[in-house]
């Protein structure tokens, strides 16, 4: 079996756009092999009876600073996108509908417009703008995402995320180890090389 990490990641976390940006610093050589898995956060934090940090006004004053700290720590360009919250589901759906080869660069233009150019990606027309710019098809995306497949398999991943004690994004699993919050990511990547 070929060993992976497998990356848990909503686009409306800060700390997984974070993560995503260090990796792909660290793996610019693609030496370490990454499967992306999509969850929807507010269901996951359901599921624990968590409440989010953005619903605790001290949390969130917290959480803005930090992300601010770790951007600048590591060079990398962020901005706290003033739509924050917003609803991911649509996108979320959507990164399992769309064709494999285009998931990479779905995944950079999603988190790129939220959390480097401060744009409201639950906004129809700008999720419109992101499928013209990774070439898909609006018409195919729009229709599968309300496909009750598709709707499940995310609630599944997000449900088989809960069973194996994940509880926040991003997360990282490698050798059936967890390692949560884009501080852990090194960690992660040592566990693989191990």
């Amino acid at each position: 079996m070929t060993k992976s990490i497998d990356f848990y990641f909503d686009f409306i976390s800060p700390y997984s756009y974070l993560a995503y940006q260090k990796l792909k610093t660290l793996n610019k050589d693609n030496f370490f092999k990454i499967i992306y898995k999509p969850i929807l956060l507010g269901g996951l934090h359901n599921l624990g009876g968590i409440t989010a940090p953005a619903f605790n006004v001290r949390k969130m004053k917290n959480m803005k600073d930090d992300c601010r700290l770790i951007a600048d720590k590591n060079k990398i360009q962020f901005q706290w996108n003033k739509n924050f919250p917003i609803n991911s589901l649509y996108l979320m759906r959507g990164y399992l509908v769309i064709d494999e080869n285009l998931k990479k660069k779905f995944f950079e233009v999603c988190f790129d417009y939220y959390w480097k150019e401060n744009i409201d990606i639950s906004d129809k027309e700008n999720v419109i703008k992101i499928l013209d710019i990774c070439s898909i098809n609006k018409i195919n995306f729009f229709k599968d995402i309300e496909n009750n497949k598709i709707k499940d398999e995310l609630k599944k991943i997000t449900n088989h995320a809960f069973e194996k004690d994940i509880f926040g994004a991003p997360t990282f699993v490698v050798n059936n180890k967890i390692f949560w919050g884009q501080d852990r990511l090194e960690y992660a990547l040592d566990e693989y090389s191990s």
